[in-house]
């Protein structure tokens, strides 16, 4: 491989065997290189592969002024999160959580308090991407040397919600503030209190992120299968009807329309919440 562009002291770009840019980290790549100069392979500690020519453009722009080590902490923190999560992520997360712990550090060192309002919400419906922040922050403070707060946690881990599911932060926070109270419509209508350590109510607030999620990037379901839609509605009707207050509440907030078949799997999902804290 041989030199693109020299984007700092650590970082390079080059072209990978498909004649695509890609950006290389690795101490001392960068310095007093010039373009066309072979990379020592030696020296590499990462490539990164971004989705398009418009997300590398902008990932060069961040990392000229960007210190080595916090691209090395976003990285562990990204190779960390797909090991846990045993998944891939959007590669735009290279640009949006070093931005962001760089913002994060720099906030920190200069005094500056942050308050993150979702902490509850996000430590009971991600756990998972909560403990990956918890992971983070903890490591943040043993390489950068610097005490983050466990509103931080739950910042990073609604980056990885966002590079998990492909979404925008605004689209990520609105859902997180949108699941607890479709779980308050469903205690109320029941007049009963879920259990949250229940592996059905585990699986019915998976199902809400998959709903929402899905109605946020308008990919609802909808084979128009009456039969099945009209089945569950003479099965369950009280669900039915609970579904159908859900229904109203997540149109109004998300100015879309659900899908009959989204609201049959939904009652489904309901009478099984339901049964198992009977």
């Amino acid at each position: 491989m041989r030199v693109e562009k020299v984007i700092n002291n650590n970082v390079v770009s080059t072209k990978d065997e498909n004649s695509r840019e890609v950006v290389v980290m690795g101490k001392g790549l960068g310095f007093k290189a010039k373009r066309g100069d072979m990379i020592r392979e030696d020296r590499i500690e990462k490539i990164f592969h971004m989705e398009s020519q418009s997300s590398v453009d902008k990932f060069k722009v961040l990392l000229e002024k960007m210190p080595l080590e916090h691209i090395q902490v976003t990285s562990k923190i990204v190779e960390h999160a797909k090991k846990v999560l045993n998944k891939k992520l959007n590669p735009n997360i290279y640009i949006t959580l070093t931005d962001h712990i760089n913002f994060a550090v720099e906030r920190y060192r200069q005094g500056m308090m942050f308050q993150n309002p979702l902490v509850l919400e996000v430590k009971n419906f991600y756990r998972q991407e909560y403990l990956i922040g918890k992971y983070a922050v903890d490591l943040i403070g043993k390489e950068l040397k610097v005490a983050l707060s466990v509103d931080e946690v739950v910042s990073i881990a609604l980056h990885i919600v966002n590079a998990e599911y492909n979404t925008q932060m605004s689209e990520a926070i609105h859902i997180t503030k949108c699941i607890p109270e479709i779980l308050d419509i469903v205690e109320e209508y029941f007049n009963i209190r879920l259990d949250k350590e229940s592996l059905h109510y585990e699986r019915f607030v998976t199902h809400l992120k998959f709903l929402t999620q899905r109605i946020v990037k308008k990919e609802l379901l909808d084979n128009k299968d009456k039969e099945f839609e009209e089945a569950i509605e003479r099965l369950y009707p009280r669900e039915f009807k609970c579904a159908r207050e859900v229904k109203g509440y997540i149109e109004e907030h998300f100015e879309y329309q659900i899908t009959e078949e989204e609201l049959a799997y939904l009652t489904v999902h309901i009478r099984r919440v339901i049964l198992a804290d009977q």
